[in-house]
């Protein structure tokens, strides 16, 4: 028999403390009279309607000794809705009136009204702003320096309206959330709304798959393909569901919703992470900036229409459904004591039985079969956090971690079987080596000032968030112990450093693990504890109410460059893909073809038919033997009798300057090269690039 915990005290809450709905019990309803007063008599004074409306756990109370409102002279109290106003008497008896009717200056300075203006100023410079994007002509700074200053000014001004509505969040939460959707999709949605191909050279890759399996109607998980292309018959849970969505919304393939992806899952991931942080305080504030920064910290890329992003979803479900459903029995301790606690902070949830637990795995069993099913790399983390959570008394439920252990080992040995086997043949040249697993990408750094720029972004964006995480932890100590999962389950990936580097991905993904938990500890060092009267605690406010915003604006210049400094290797003008589309149907079926990066849209196009060799995709020294003569070193690795194409595109050239593969014009001294060369001859060239064909040494 497990003990049950001791129920929470019911005596009277402390000043300042929290009632449990994000409003501070030492705030008085509506009295219009001091702490032991009685309610002030009616008068024929008029109490003002607009007035200071305290934050939600502000801890702002009318003051001690306030006189009630006198029916013979004049006195101050406080009105339901209005905050502190004022009451004037006359003696004479008051007579009866209708609702007073506002004028347009008073509901011009209502607090909705002030919410909704730079809601409906941002949406207005955002819509002037987007068929002014220049996209078809981007250049080294990727879209940067092609939206327009307006564009950038409706997302200051969402950045400012958010901040606003903050003041309010407990009693009005509709407009963060209305704030944090609107910034979703200002950031997102230009891409979905203005392109005319797909974003995205692995989004389109995986619009192949689908169209593959939706032609043959099941998968493959023993056929040999080339460039990996097996696993994703392995791994097909996403791509399943993908072709379900095809044939529900009755269009010809996921490329005509693809770009809508980041939106969508966007949108999925906000109430989950409400569940989550919800879990852990009952301060609106620190719960929606959390919201809005793991949003802007969200740029490395994974939102996209993918199986991590699809998986990365439901790993935060079955995260939220722990956190607040899988609570020991008389694990709590002081964390039920509300003086305990800090301020902001929520007590740990109910606990629950050995049964009610029980049943939790049973329903959470179909999602971990869906996170196995859709992705190799979900699982692992899966399992790393809940072993993590495990190492506290409050959440140690061995029985869903092995649940979650058997499952993900059943699907390696049997539908993943060949690629697991390979993976741990790779494991004794990978583990322990942990510079090269935190290394991004496998080639070279970036050349060229817009990938520079975003390989800067990029480090003081975790720089930042990292910092902001860490001084939380260690200067609000309370809310890091009542919250110990969310910092255990940012630390949880770390130790993936050690195992291997995931194609030079490894530390793009250990953030995105680790972003929710970062988040949260992030906004509570933007977003200080209140209540507290002492001089630190008002000058904390102080500052917190000047850093907040000027952090929010740092973040969301970090986020773009981010996001959209390499937007040249992302967008491809359909005049791209035809052409990639022609050399692949002008060639016989199982031919060789050699590009520089499959870093461009439709490289996979057809991919069970022809064989791929991306002959950039390796180490920098490498590739400066390769520049040396090209056409030699190419012609070399075509096996004897079997036709081969090469395919450049101009997207191929964006990419692999940006991920480094080769130095500041190899690709047009590559490029040049090749078409000099009497082993090849150009097959097709226009502006969007360039076809050859291998002519084999003895003239064929």
């Amino acid at each position: 028999m497990e003990p049950q915990e001791s129920p929470e005290p019911k005596g009277p809450a402390p000043a300042g403390a929290k009632n449990g709905t994000g409003t501070e019990t030492g705030v008085e309803a509506a009295s219009g009279a001091a702490t032991g007063a009685a309610p002030a008599p009616a008068t024929t004074g008029t109490v003002p309607d607009a007035g200071t409306v305290p934050a939600p756990g502000s801890g702002s109370a009318p003051a001690a000794g306030t006189a009630p409102a006198s029916v013979t002279g004049t006195g101050t109290g406080t009105a339901p809705g209005s905050g502190t106003g004022t009451a004037s008497g006359t003696g004479t008896t008051p007579t009866p009136s209708g609702p007073r009717s506002r004028t347009p200056l008073t509901a011009l300075r209502s607090p909705d009204a002030l919410n909704l203006l730079p809601l409906l100023l941002a949406a207005a410079l955002w819509a002037w702003a987007l068929p002014r994007i220049d996209f078809r002509n981007i250049a080294e700074f990727g879209l940067l320096d092609r939206f327009p200053l307006t564009f950038y000014a409706s997302l200051a001004v969402l950045t400012g309206g958010f901040v606003l509505t903050l003041r309010r969040a407990g009693t009005a939460p509709l407009w963060p959330a209305t704030y944090c959707a609107a910034m979703l999709f200002a950031l997102k949605a230009p891409p979905a709304i203005l392109y005319d191909n797909v974003r995205y050279a692995w989004a389109s890759k995986h619009d192949a798959i689908i169209s593959r399996l939706l032609d043959q109607g099941t998968v493959h998980p023993g056929t040999e393909l080339s460039g990996g292309m097996s696993a994703y018959d392995q791994w097909p849970g996403f791509f399943s569901l993908d072709a379900a969505l095809v044939r529900a919304f009755g269009v010809d393939a996921a490329a005509s919703f693809i770009n809508w992806a980041p939106v969508a899952l966007g949108l999925l991931t906000v109430p989950i992470l409400i569940l989550v942080y919800r879990t852990f305080s009952d301060d609106w504030r620190l719960v929606w900036t959390g919201v809005w920064i793991f949003q802007l910290a969200n740029w490395v890329g994974q939102d996209y229409l993918s199986p991590q992003g699809f998986s990365y979803l439901l790993y935060l479900t079955v995260f939220a459904v722990v956190v607040r459903h899988f609570v020991l029995p008389g694990s709590a301790g002081p964390l039920r004591d509300r003086s305990t606690l800090d301020p902001a902070a929520s007590a740990v949830p109910p606990p629950t039985t050995t049964r009610q637990r029980a049943i939790a795995v049973l329903i959470l069993l179909p999602v971990i079969a869906t996170i196995n099913a859709s992705h190799q790399l979900t699982p692992i983390m899966l399992c790393a956090t809940l072993f993590a959570l495990c190492l506290t008394r409050r959440y140690r439920n061995i029985g869903l971690l092995v649940t979650s252990g058997l499952v993900m080992l059943a699907w390696n040995l049997t539908m993943g079987r060949e690629l697991f086997l390979e993976t741990l043949g790779t494991l004794r040249e990978k583990a322990g080596d942990l510079l090269a697993n935190s290394r991004p990408g496998f080639a070279g750094d970036p050349t060229g000032p817009g990938p520079e720029l975003v390989g800067s972004a990029n480090i003081l964006m975790v720089l930042s968030l990292g910092g902001l995480a860490v001084a939380a932890v260690l200067l609000r100590r309370k809310l890091a112990r009542s919250a110990l999962p969310l910092v255990l389950a940012a630390a949880a990936p770390l130790p993936m450093f050690a195992v291997n580097d995931y194609g030079g991905e490894m530390v793009f993904r250990v953030y995105l693990f680790g972003l929710p938990g970062s988040a949260f500890f992030a906004a509570a060092a933007l977003v200080p504890a209140v209540g507290a009267a002492s001089r630190a605690a008002t000058a904390a406010r102080r500052v917190a109410a000047v850093a907040l915003p000027v952090t929010l604006i740092a973040m969301l210049a970090g986020f773009l460059p981010s996001y959209y400094g390499k937007e040249g290797m992302h967008y491809a003008p359909p005049g791209e893909t035809a052409l990639t589309r022609r050399a692949f149907d002008r060639a016989p079926e199982g031919s060789l073809f050699l590009a520089a990066t499959g870093a461009f849209p439709d490289a996979y196009y057809r991919y069970d038919r022809y064989e791929r060799w991306f002959f950039t995709e390796q180490e920098v020294d490498e590739n400066l033997r390769m520049l040396k003569d090209p056409a030699s070193y190419l012609a070399g690795g075509i096996p004897e009798g079997k036709p081969a194409y090469v395919l450049l595109t101009r997207t191929q050239g964006e990419a692999v300057i940006g991920e480094g593969y080769l130095p500041a014009g190899g690709f047009d001294r590559l490029r040049a090269a090749l078409k000099r060369s009497p082993l090849f001859e150009v097959v097709e060239e226009n502006e969007y690039g360039l076809v050859l064909r291998h002519r084999p040494a003895g003239g064929g």
